[in-house]
């Protein structure tokens, strides 16, 4: 027997499961509720769900121009969900997204990041006390923006060096940080200067006060703050990354002093794999010794190498042989 519910209702009660059911937080409904009106409804809100077919679900995907193929995936999850809620809610036999292959990905690893000099000139940047006082504590703790936002000064340890990471604020709503897990992060001279300097203010210094917070001591406009920081980096005349490279500025910078494990709990990734992204600015000093040492023979006295590149036509030829000289094994070119 079909399945007559309509796309759109079909929609709008994944929405609702995930919401309700599932508790996901208000900045993900609000991600996904976007993508539904913009992305999925205009092509599937009129058709009955049980009439859309894989086939359409391939059309449909090669229309989508100017997206990754990572933005490209998460709409495939988004309507894969969709149809599996309709298959338990309305009883739709099959899910036309089951045999959809999803876009392949190429993950870089590579990520752009402010050095420190370009961290200070963006601070000295900033419209006010305020906003530079975030952007520094931005880079010196890896806090996301809507933990800043929900920063209380009961959260600040001053004596212990450290700062609680307890919250998170964005479209309205206060949550638990992405993590969902309470965690602690190191509270350095610099940001608690100017953490200290804030709470020289006249209002708004109570423990259960806002950090950063607007003239009322209410939470701050977080499209506002982009803006801002925006205009900072313009001011400062530095390239435009994102306020979420602040996060990976502090993640490049802390993999280089203290173990993974200890920056994984900084930053609060639930999974490993995420910080371990960072490793590869980690520096080595010792990994070229170990090359040679890897590479060495046993031989005491001078081994003469010769060789030739380009031996075919066209090629280079013997006038641009390579020689390379070595001296006793480990210890390098001489």
């Amino acid at each position: 027997m079909g399945c007559r519910a309509p796309g759109a209702e079909a929609a709008e009660e994944w929405l609702r499961f995930i919401q309700q059911d599932r508790g996901r937080k208000p900045s993900t409904i609000h991600d996904y509720a976007n993508v539904l009106r913009s992305r999925l409804l205009p092509s599937f809100a009129d058709r009955q769900i049980d009439s859309i077919t894989t086939q359409d679900i391939d059309r449909w995907r090669q229309s989508l121009d100017g997206l990754s193929n990572r933005s490209k995936n998460k709409l495939l999850i988004q309507l894969h969900g969709t149809f599996r809620r309709a298959q338990q809610v309305y009883g739709l036999e099959l899910n036309p997204l089951a045999r959809i292959e999803r876009h392949p990905l190429r993950p870089s690893g590579d990520i752009e990041v402010f050095s420190p000099e370009e961290v200070w000139s963006l601070v000295r940047a900033a419209a006010s006390e305020t906003d530079a006082a975030i952007l520094l504590t931005a880079a010196f703790t890896g806090l996301r923006l809507g933990e800043l936002l929900a920063l209380r000064w009961r959260d600040v340890d001053f004596s212990g060096a450290t700062t609680r990471v307890r919250a998170s604020y964005a479209l309205g709503a206060l949550t638990t940080p992405k993590s969902g897990k309470v965690r602690a992060v190191p509270l350095a001279p610099d940001v608690a200067s100017a953490l200290s300097r804030l709470g020289l203010r006249e209002h708004w210094v109570g423990e259960d006060d806002l950090v950063f917070c607007g003239e009322a001591g209410g939470y701050l406009d977080g499209s506002a703050l982009r803006r801002r920081y925006k205009a900072a980096l313009a001011a400062a005349g530095l390239r435009s990354l994102r306020f979420h490279d602040l996060r990976h500025t502090f993640g490049t910078r802390m993999i280089a002093k203290a173990d993974v494990r200890r920056v994984q709990e900084w930053m609060g990734h639930a999974d490993i794999q995420t910080t371990m992204k960072y490793l590869h600015y980690a520096p080595r000093a010792d990994d070229a010794r170990l090359v040679a040492e890897a590479f060495a023979t046993e031989k005491a006295d001078t081994t003469r190498i010769e060789g030739t590149l380009g031996d075919a036509p066209g090629r280079l030829g013997r006038e641009h042989a390579v020689r390379t000289v070595w001296s006793s094994p480990g210890a390098g070119f001489r």
